[in-house]
Formats: structure tokens, sequence, C-alpha cells
């Protein structure tokens, strides 16, 4: 038997927390979709999962925009968070963030200065080659 009574969402898009606003992970989604779904190394190039995970990181910014009204509520970046999806012998994770890393450090100046986690992974949701959280001061 099914209920027609919709469930609440089992997290939320960001989440406040007194003056850090955490941002849940985003894939590098546009309006055509998935951008370089696979491996990194395997499936996809290093630049194409760079331009992923700079596409990731937009999102997140975007999510910060729609939840704060203004990067300028933006007092710092705390954390970013980079997951990459490596295939067998890619060991160069960082790399493929230091392109979330940059389009931080351009929208935000020196308040995108940031604490850093690359790490590679064995898969990621919907096959998507990165996946980026953020938590930023507010």
């Amino acid at each position: 038997m099914t209920s027609s009574v919709t469930s609440p969402p089992l997290y939320a898009r960001a989440r406040r927390v007194g003056d850090l606003l955490f941002v849940s992970g985003q894939l590098p989604i546009n309006d055509a979709g998935l951008l370089y779904p696979g491996q990194v190394g395997a499936d996809i190039t290093l630049e194409q999962a760079q331009e992923a995970a700079a596409l990731a990181v937009q999102n997140c910014l975007a999510v910060v925009r729609d939840t704060l009204g203004s990067l300028d509520a933006v007092k710092g970046v705390a954390r970013l968070g980079g997951y990459v999806a490596t295939g067998e012998g890619f060991s160069n994770a960082p790399a493929v963030v230091d392109a979330a890393s940059q389009q931080i450090l351009e929208a935000l100046g020196e308040r995108g200065q940031h604490a850093r986690l690359a790490l590679g992974v064995a898969s990621l949701p919907l096959g998507a080659s990165v996946e980026i959280e953020l938590a930023v001061q507010c």
C-alpha cells in the first residue's frame, strides 16, 4: 500500500549553522545535462575533468547565491571538498580540484581562500566525474 503523503527531502541543498553555510555536494550539471561523466584517466581527460570541476563549483556558488541572496554576503570560504572519480592509475585528483579552487578565487577574491580536500574515489552519483561541496562563512 502506498501513501499519498509526500515525504520531506532527505537533505537540503544548503544548511546554515551559525555563521557557516554548508552546501551539499554539487555535480557538473547544466541545461544540457551531466558534463563529462566517467572516470578521469579512463573515460575523460584531466582537462575535461577540470571543466567539470569548474562547473560543479559554479553550481555550489549558485546555491550560495540563492540561499544568501548575493555572493556579497559571503565573508569567506571555510572549506572546499572535491571528489574525483578516478580510473586505475590516475592519482592527480588535486589537479582536477584546482579548477574549482581557481573559480572560487576568481568569484570571491581574497574571501575565496579556503582549506581543501581533493580525494579520488571509485564512483560518484549519476556516474559524475566530479562532485564539489562547499562551506562558507556568512
